[in-house]
Parts: structure tokens; C-alpha cells; sequence
């Protein structure tokens, strides 16, 4: 896909394949693959979760490389890293302090250079041999652990499964936002009911546990009415 619509110009037969046909790169989700692995024999269930795209560039927003490549991208299902939000001000409109903290941990760390060593291992296999396929990045010039540690920490994102800002617990946690019927504490009549409140983040996608939340929630709100 790179290659054919690399081009400015050729992207307009995109457009026009799916108004004609309902077909072509326009008709396909960005990732086309997914699965979920183990990084090491140390975890009893799987904590990386693949997805791979039949595209190719540097980052979101930029232009797609000029030659065919895929993009295979893993994801660290249950980080031990903790970051903080908070607000800035009592401007309402006043963008809050994020801070990530990305990688703070030595598991995440070591989780980290696995997956890209899982990567190649997968990309090495015989059937995906037959299409010669050369390393873009991080590059086979990294091959330590600190230089593919270094990758990661260049290379990586986030993903779109935030969770645990506002933190279901129990009322002696003093980092719970919500009790057990997912009432604010300290303020009477409101309820959270999204990702938020989730203590840890789930090993998968985070929509469907959102869903049964949301509903489990108006449930509750029905019960008490």
C-alpha cells in the first residue's frame, strides 16, 4: 500500500475504488492483524497484545514511506509504570498536568525489549521469508538490550486505552475517586461510569469492559430510584 499511494496523486483513486466499488484501502480497518502473545515464559497468561497495519511511516500524521511495508506494533497489556493527571488551575478550560511516565519500570522495561525481540523472531519465520523483508525500524543495528530499550523509549506511544484516572476503590484507598456504586466521593448526585475507574487496566481492549460498566451502572442508578 506504501508504494502505491505514497504519491499525492494516486491518493484520489482511493477515494474513488470505495465510491465505485466499496473497496480498497478505504474499505479496511488500519489494522488488518492482531493477536496476543506472552513476552517471556514468566507470565501465566498472555501480556502483549499485536496489532499490524499494511502501511509504513514514522509517526501518525506523516507521509507514508515510498517503498511496501507493514508496520507491526506491540503493546504492553499490563504496564507497572503509573503516571498522574491533575488539575493546573480552577480554570475549568486550563489544560490539566499529564505526566505518563512511560517505561518507569524495570518489568516494563524488560517488557519492552522482549516484544521487539518477539517481533523479529515472528518476522524470521520461513512463510514470511519468501518476501525478503528488511528491519526499517528501530534498524538491525540494534541489537543490544539498552540499544532496543533506547528504541522503545524513541519509538513508543500510547494507545487508545487510558484508564484508572478516577479509580474505583475502597473508602480507606485515599487514590479512589469512586466507590463500589461508582459515586464521587464527597460529592453527592454524580457517578462516573467510563475506563476511568477501572483500578488496573484490562488485558485487551478496553470497550466492552467500558459497555458493561455503563451498564452495570444504570443498573444501579435504576435500583436506587
Amino acid at each position: 500500500m506504501n508504494a502505491l499511494y505514497a504519491s499525492w496523486w494516486r491518493r484520489p483513486l482511493m477515494a474513488l475504488e470505495y465510491a465505485a466499488f466499496r473497496r480498497g484501502p478505504m474499505s479496511m480497518a488500519p489494522s488488518q492483524f492482531g493477536a496476543f502473545a506472552y513476552s517471556s515464559p514468566h507470565f501465566e497468561t498472555p501480556n502483549l497484545q499485536f496489532h499490524v497495519q499494511p502501511l509504513s511511516l514514522d509517526k501518525f500524521g506523516d507521509e507514508l514511506h515510498p517503498f511496501p511495508a507493514i508496520t507491526v506494533s506491540v503493546c504492553n497489556l499490563r504496564p507497572t509504570s503509573r503516571g498522574s493527571i491533575h488539575l493546573a488551575s480552577a480554570d475549568p478550560l486550563a489544560a490539566p498536568q499529564i505526566q505518563p511516565n512511560y517505561l518507569s519500570t524495570p518489568q516494563d522495561e524488560q517488557v519492552a525489549v522482549d516484544s521487539l525481540k518477539l517481533v523479529r523472531k515472528i518476522i524470521a519465520q520461513a512463510p514470511l521469508q519468501v518476501f525478503s523483508p528488511r528491519e526499517h525500524r528501530p534498524g538491525p543495528e540494534a541489537r543490544s538490550d539498552a540499544d532496543l530499550l533506547a528504541a522503545a523509549r524513541d519509538l513508543g506511544t500510547t494507545i487508545f486505552h487510558p484508564v484508572g484516572t478516577a479509580k474505583m476503590g475502597h473508602r480507606n484507598d485515599p487514590m479512589a475517586v469512586v466507590d463500589a456504586q461508582l459515586r464521587v466521593r464527597g460529592v453527592r448526585g454524580l457517578r462516573i461510569a467510563d475506563a476511568s475507574v477501572m483500578p488496573t487496566i484490562t488485558s485487551g481492549n478496553t470497550n466492552s469492559p467500558t459497555m458493561m460498566i455503563a451498564e452495570k451502572a444504570a443498573r444501579m442508578m435504576l435500583a436506587e430510584a
